[in-house]
């Protein structure tokens, strides 16, 4: 955790710095990590957010929080044309099986015939996006001029359940996998959904790929 908070936050304002000397366009890969446990839904940018800062998820909550205010002292001050993107649950192609996540944790599980470990009864919500639909947004977002300092959500609009997610896994992979449930783990968001009217608006962006056709990818 220390490293985390370290590195994202320091990491942050060194490209910011740079930027500032050699006159660059940055993106800043934000998350929907600092609307916390959110109190309002679907989440909108002009939402501050519901983080727990001495939970075990702060180092990385909070520390993504600084480096969007990094952004904005930097923007305001320095004139850095920095935009900041809170990026939603993203998935795709050479995940590792170890990353930890909830897609690469069940997909890896289905390939090798494993219980399916869903946390918890599965009903908290997430909204699932497939890689080419972000990387599609971020080129957009960095080649459209008069977007300097401005905060966009980009993820998928349809909300489903963790249960939801691992049924579709077993409709999507040939596999023996079953779901099992173990223990739900502390500061775990309730409800995950981003407001991407911004988005919509600024760029006229909308995410392309299903979940079954992302997964089946993912899994290949």
């Amino acid at each position: 955790p220390i490293e985390i908070a370290m590195s994202t936050s320091f990491g942050t304002k060194n490209v910011l710095e740079l930027a500032a000397e050699t006159d660059s366009r940055v993106l800043l890969a934000s998350t929907s990590e600092v609307y916390g446990d959110p109190e309002i839904h679907p989440q909108r940018e002009s939402y501050n957010g519901n983080v727990n800062i001495r939970g075990l998820r702060a180092s990385y909550d909070e520390s993504k929080r600084l480096s969007e205010a990094l952004a904005v002292a930097y923007h305001r001050n320095h004139d850095v044309d920095v935009r900041t993107v809170r990026i939603f649950n993203t998935y795709g192609p050479r995940m590792r099986p170890d990353d930890g996540r909830v897609i690469p944790n069940f997909v890896t599980q289905a390939i090798n015939d494993q219980p399916i470990t869903v946390h918890g009864d599965g009903s908290q919500t997430r909204s699932f996006t497939y890689v080419d639909d972000l990387i599609r947004a971020f080129r957009m977002y960095m080649l459209k001029d008069g977007l300097n300092g401005e905060v966009i959500n980009v993820g998928s609009q349809k909300e489903i359940t963790i249960l939801e997610l691992a049924e579709t896994v077993l409709d999507t992979i040939e596999t023996d996998s079953q779901i099992t449930y173990v223990g739900r783990p502390e500061d775990d968001p309730e409800r995950r959904q981003p407001d991407i009217t911004r988005a919509q608006e600024l760029l006229g962006w909308n995410p392309e790929i299903s979940l079954s056709e992302g997964l089946a990818e993912t899994a290949e």
